[in-house]
Parts: C-alpha cells; structure tokens; sequence
C-alpha cells in the first residue's frame, strides 16, 4: 500500500505529539515537580547518589526530556532532539532498566521496571530521526534540516 503525502504527514504529525507529550511529561516531573515529580534538585540528587551520574549530564537528561518534549511536540529541531531522546533512553536502559530484564512490569515484588517502554520511545525517536518533523511542524516552516 502506497501512502501519500497528506497520509504521512499526518502520521508523524500524531508520532511526534504522542511522543511529545510522553517527554514533555517526564521532563516536568524531573525539572518542575509536576505530575507527581519530585524536582530538579531531587532528580539530579537522585541521579548522582543512586545512578552515578554526575551532576552536569543529569541536568542535561532532565533538561532534554523537559525540552525535548516540547520541540517534538511542535516539530523544531526534530532529528536533533531525536537522537538526544535516544541517547537519554539508551542511559536509562543501561543504568536502571536493564537489571529488570525485558518486561515493564514483571509481576515480582521489588524488581523494578524493565526496559521495554524505553525501547519503544527509542524506536519512535529514530523514526522521527530518519523521516524528520513532516510538513505540519516549525522544521517545515522553517526548513531546517538538521
């Protein structure tokens, strides 16, 4: 089946805001304390004392869910902001998810999450990564290409 033009767009235009919102979400728990966050300071305390990472790169995570959420949603930067979602979630596998195993939720007690929903954000992201924004974004008005 051929998609045309309108149809693609409108896709991706439905991917980016999904994933969007998903980012957006995340980066205000971490960054402002909404949607039952605990903060920035929190976050970045959390992130060097149980994770190891240091204080500048879990600035820079929180920083890319909060904003990468939003240029996303209206499709600014998109490849950019793609491959930092992907990086942010290749470090979330690797540093809390991966010892879980595959699954969100294994059903064992004190297990944690696996890593399949960050697995899925990564595959949109590279998604928007190789195809871009679409025409309804600011990339399109703007014809960035990066």
């Amino acid at each position: 089946m051929q998609f045309t033009n309108e149809q693609l767009n409108a896709a991706l235009l439905i991917i980016r805001v999904t994933l969007g919102v998903i980012f957006f979400a995340h980066g205000a728990q971490k960054v402002l304390g909404w949607y039952g966050g605990y903060g920035l300071a929190a976050t970045v305390g959390a992130f060097k004392n149980y994770m190891k990472i240091p204080a500048p790169l879990a600035y820079t995570a929180s920083f890319v869910e909060l904003f990468g959420g939003i240029f996303i949603l209206i499709g600014f930067l998109t490849r950019l902001t793609a491959l930092g979602l992907i990086i942010s979630m290749i470090v979330a596998i690797y540093k809390v998810h991966w010892k879980s195993g595959f699954f969100l939720s294994s059903g064992e007690p004190n297990k944690g999450n696996g890593f399949e929903y960050n697995l899925s954000l990564i595959a949109i992201s590279l998604f928007l990564l190789v195809t871009g924004a679409g025409q309804y974004s600011l990339d399109s008005l703007l014809k960035l290409w990066l």
